[in-house]
């Protein structure tokens, strides 16, 4: 797994990971509010048919967006997914993918990220747009 490159702001608790997170193995490795990162592996978030789960890759989108959103309204608001949109790309069958989440637009009350997923070999596999409530 890829080290940290921008550390976790101080005011979000080291162990701070929903058990959804935690049961597909989401990982983020980098904080910058600018360019998010996570990781998930593919194996154990397969669909019946071998390929990654495509409510896997939403997972995981919802994830690093929220977070993006989070750090965004910082440590006293409470930030909540209101629209996800998602296309899958490409089938990712082993290995780990990378989410890397963008903001659009950041205001006061919603926000906008893009998130785009990608294979061990730097391959589109997914894309998305999430938008989150910031709430007082």
């Amino acid at each position: 797994m890829p080290s940290v490159t921008t550390a976790r702001p101080d005011w979000i608790p080291a162990d701070k990971l929903s058990p959804l997170d935690d049961k597909l193995g989401i990982r983020i490795t980098d904080y910058n509010p600018d360019r998010m990162v996570a990781t998930m592996p593919v194996e154990g978030n397969e669909q019946p048919f071998g390929l990654l789960h495509g409510g896997a890759s939403c997972a995981l989108m919802e994830t690093i967006g929220s977070w993006a959103g989070a750090i965004h309204a910082g440590p006293d608001k409470q930030v909540v997914g209101i629209e996800l949109n998602a296309s899958y790309l490409r089938g990712a069958t082993s290995g780990v993918v990378t989410a890397v989440c963008t903001p659009v637009r950041r205001g006061r009350t919603l926000s906008t990220f893009l998130i785009e997923i990608t294979d061990d070999q730097g391959r589109p596999t997914a894309t998305g747009r999430l938008t989150t409530l910031t709430k007082d």
